[in-house]
């Protein structure tokens, strides 16, 4: 709190001082009249000072007001002047313990001066403010630390400035890190979930093949089955040609036995006079000698194919006589160009193209 020093007091011939300066004795001479310095007259009297009207004002409130000259009061105006402006900054000015010093104030300036009550920690220190206007003064004086202070913070206490800001640090910090593990919780989740429905498609994938698979193979089954169907109902229709055979020659084998240079059938070797049956129902298209074939016979089946029957020993039919499957329609013989008995068969298209007889009795549903 800022303080005035006192005025100064005018110095008196009693004191034990007088006339002396800190630190050493007197020495010099008064040589004349007070102009400001003194130069002499060291033996001038002091006389004690006798207050007159002329010099003395009636004491007005608590503070005795010395006569104003020409407006302006002696230099203790300017002193109280500052201890004003020292109040009103924090405080009264203490005057230690000398006495209190008069001052006076200029009308002029007096009627411009703030109300003292007015003043932030000043007005509480008169007796006759109320608790109330000591309560709004301190309110109004509040320390600057609550400048930081929310409303939601005032209503809850908090009156340090600073350690509501240390709240909201650590709240903010508390929330961000809330923030960080609330993501990484989501991102734990997402990641769990991506997984989840890669291990279920996964799984729907392989439903799905294992499925597929099974319908497949049931599918291929069926196939197998309704051929299978067909061919036992072609073998009910068609039949072997010959019986108590060996196959001894295929389709396509080379060898200068055959005019051709290949083998144009399937050959069926088997005992002179074995039977040799129709394949399938048809007609006798032709029945004769036929040179290197020796006895063939031609059966013409409806679809225009031909089945050619030869080497026979014997012929059983006739050319346009219909015939069943399983009906003998001649015997095993060796005649022709042969080295032994056996029944050589060729299949011929509706267009006169041969084509391997094995392969023509398999897609039949027979097994030579």
């Amino acid at each position: 709190m800022a303080s005035n020093k006192p005025a100064p007091e005018a110095p008196s011939r009693f004191d034990s001082d007088y006339g002396t300066e800190p630190g050493g004795d007197f020495t010099g001479n008064f040589t004349g009249e007070f102009t400001g310095d003194f130069t002499g007259e060291p033996d001038r009297g002091w006389d004690e000072w006798n207050p007159t009207e002329e010099s003395v004002r009636p004491v007005r409130g608590r503070h005795r007001v010395a006569k104003q000259r020409n407006g302006l009061a002696r230099s203790s105006t300017v002193l109280g002047v500052g201890v004003i402006a020292a109040v009103g900054a924090g405080g009264m000015a203490t005057a230690q313990s000398k006495p209190p010093v008069s001052i006076s104030v200029p009308d002029s300036i007096k009627d411009n001066l703030p109300d003292a009550k007015s003043l932030p920690g000043v007005g509480a220190l008169f007796s006759d403010e109320s608790e109330a206007d000591r309560t709004e003064v301190a309110a109004a004086t509040a320390p600057l630390t609550t400048a930081g202070i929310t409303t939601a913070e005032a209503e809850q206490g908090t009156t340090d400035a600073g350690e509501a800001l240390r709240a909201r640090i650590l709240q903010q910090a508390e929330q961000q890190q809330d923030a960080a593990d609330a993501e990484a919780k989501a991102a734990e989740e997402k990641k769990a979930a991506e997984k989840a429905a890669a291990e279920a498609k996964k799984q729907q994938d392989a439903a799905e093949a294992k499925a597929a698979a099974e319908k497949k193979k049931a599918e291929e089954e069926a196939k197998k089955k309704a051929e299978a169907l067909r061919l036992a109902k072609l073998a009910a229709s068609y039949a072997i040609p010959t019986s108590s055979y060996t196959i001894t020659s295929t389709f396509g084998e080379a060898g200068s036995m055959w005019s051709s240079g290949y083998h144009t059938g399937l050959d069926f070797a088997a005992p002179t006079g074995t039977p040799i049956k129709a394949i399938h129902s048809g007609t006798v298209k032709s029945a004769g000698w036929s040179g290197a074939y020796g006895y063939r016979t031609v059966l013409e089946l409806d679809d225009g194919t031909e089945l050619w029957f030869c080497h026979q020993s014997s012929i059983g039919v006739s050319v346009g006589q219909k015939v069943s499957t399983g009906e003998t329609i001649g015997r095993v013989g060796a005649t022709g160009n042969v080295t032994g008995p056996h029944l050589h068969l060729e299949v011929h298209t509706a267009g006169g193209t041969g084509i391997d007889p094995m392969a023509w009795l398999r897609g039949k549903g027979l097994n030579p």
